[in-house]
């Protein structure tokens, strides 16, 4: 697996190295012993362009290395030439990255375009959406907020956690909105999801003071 790694993050390099050498052949050999060398510079280069080194992110995110995810990122050079799921699954950690240091402007812009490419997986979508929600209501755009919330739970939300998120902010939305019947009901399928997560707890139970109290 290292070797693989290894592989990947200099594979670009070891094409034109390839290249190099296959053209050294070439001139002193002739065309067919330099073959071999010339296909595997094309597969190494456009390897590194179409599918990019995306596969090595997974364990500094596991390990919550940062610097070293925002490292690979950068090795991407034109994200437009990477194939289509593997641009959205760029953008949306280029999003979440964006969060995580609180620039939620840049976020919503990358966040944006994955979700306009598809997520390659459609849980992936869910929390896409769900992600450009929570920045809506941030900003007070409610409208697009509810939208962006539906279709989060209509794409499916992987864990019960975000999907009791989603539901508390529907029951928020529908509660700005007065529509109480709607938003008790969202407020009872947050509780079903039975989250265990403070801050999701402690919003359950401060909704739970006053929503009992409303007519609806």
């Amino acid at each position: 697996m290292k070797f693989y790694n290894l592989l990947i993050k200099f594979r670009f390099w070891l094409g034109i190295l390839s290249i190099i050498l296959a053209v050294t052949i070439n001139i002193t050999n002739g065309f067919w012993p330099a073959f071999i060398l010339y296909f595997i510079a094309i597969i190494a280069i456009l390897s590194h362009f179409f599918i990019g080194p995306l596969r090595l992110i997974q364990e500094p995110m596991e390990q919550g290395n940062v610097d070293e995810v925002e490292k690979i990122l950068n090795m991407v050079w034109f994200p437009n030439l990477l194939y289509k799921p593997v641009r959205s699954t760029y953008y949306t950690i280029k999003g979440n990255l964006a969060m995580m240091k609180q620039d939620f402007d840049a976020a919503e812009k990358h966040l944006k375009k994955s979700n306009e490419l598809g997520a390659a997986l459609p849980e992936a979508e869910g929390a896409n959406k769900l992600q450009l929600g929570m920045m809506a209501m941030q900003k007070g755009d409610l409208k697009q907020a509810e939208q962006y919330v539906r279709a989060a739970i209509r794409a499916g939300i992987p864990d019960k956690e975000s999907e009791a998120v989603a539901y508390l902010s529907m029951c928020q939305i529908f509660m700005n909105k007065r529509e109480f019947r709607a938003a008790k009901d969202f407020f009872r399928k947050a509780k079903a999801c039975k989250p265990t997560t403070k801050q999701v707890v402690d919003q359950i139970k401060e909704i739970e003071k006053y929503i009992s109290r409303i007519p609806g």
